[in-house]
């Protein structure tokens, strides 16, 4: 399923941009009669994008946005994504993946918080009335590429071309060739119970050692359950956005986790693995220590889609 990279008429949103510092995620909902604001939003988001960062080019301010299922013949006309559907719940005997509510989705990213911040707070006055905002997540990196849990998150992302062929949609389905779907999930974890294992155990989950972050030879890990292969042996790859978010005070510490995927089947095998176990595999052993609170499946449209909108 090699494609070049999109031309022009086909480039994607800022999705396959390398790791912001600061991010912003946003998923709302649309309330009845909020459809025609919801398309000016969309239509206008990349002058907003550019407006808000203009003063700071080097602040690298972008965002993704993304529609669910259930909206999208009330946002668009037209034909719909080949395989959008609602994010599917998943039930194990030990662990839960919940869907939750989720109609539109931003993915916000700078390298500074006011850019951030002043991009989400305009998104949400004009879509006052018209959305509601049903998760809103603050999310920073932390240390060198680590998550709260201390250890290096993103490893076996692709890059390059290797990112466009993982992440956007090709010719299998022409009409939103460079769009891509994003499977959206929120983790909270049991730090207090994490910190309590040793190094070693902690390793062993993981599937990879916490200070050099080099492979193990773990099977189950969490490493070993995310690993799909295809027909011909090969890796499926996704294109992972994870970063850390908390609140100490609350004691909150979590990861926002999103999967840029030209399909959502990869993903969605993935995360079969990890709640639900499988032949020899599973489930994630990581879901001990941390648990899934939110659940939503999005398509990405390619970049000009979205500056010349189909008819409602």
């Amino acid at each position: 399923m090699t494609s070049p990279l999109p031309s022009g008429e086909t480039l994607p949103q800022p999705l396959l941009n390398p790791p912001a510092s600061v991010a912003v995620f946003l998923v709302a909902t649309i309330e009845p009669g909020g459809e025609t604001a919801v398309r000016d939003v969309l239509g206008s988001l990349a002058g907003l994008v550019r407006s808000v960062g203009f003063p700071s080019p080097d602040g690298g301010l972008g965002c993704v946005a993304g529609v669910g299922s259930r909206a999208w013949g009330r946002v668009f006309g037209g034909p719909r994504p080949a395989a959008l559907h609602p994010f599917r719940e998943l039930a194990g005997p030990r662990h839960h993946a919940p869907a939750t509510p989720g109609d539109l989705f931003f993915h916000l990213k700078a390298a500074r918080t006011d850019l951030c911040f002043a991009l989400a707070a305009e998104l949400v006055r004009r879509l006052r009335g018209a959305v509601t905002v049903r998760d809103e997540t603050q999310a920073f990196s932390y240390f060198d590429s680590r998550n709260l849990l201390g250890f290096v998150d993103g490893t076996e992302n692709p890059v390059g071309q290797a990112a466009a062929d993982a992440a956007l949609v090709g010719d299998e389905d022409p009409g939103f060739r460079g769009g891509a779907y994003a499977l959206v999930q929120k983790y909270l974890h049991d730090v207090d119970a994490w910190e309590a294992l040793a190094v070693e155990a902690q390793e062993k989950i993981i599937g990879r050692t916490k200070l050099t972050n080099l492979e193990l030879d773990a099977p189950g890990s969490h490493k070993d359950v995310n690993t799909v292969l295809g027909p011909d042996g090969a890796e499926q790859r996704i294109l992972r956005s994870a970063m850390p978010f908390g609140r100490p005070g609350h004691g909150e510490f979590g990861t926002y986790f999103v999967a840029y995927a030209r399909t959502p089947e990869i993903p969605e095998t993935m995360l079969r693995k990890m709640f639900l176990g499988g032949p020899g595999a599973g489930p994630d052993p990581l879901l001990d220590y941390s648990r899934a609170v939110t659940g939503s499946l999005f398509f990405v449209p390619p970049a000009a889609f979205l500056e010349a909108l189909p008819g409602s």
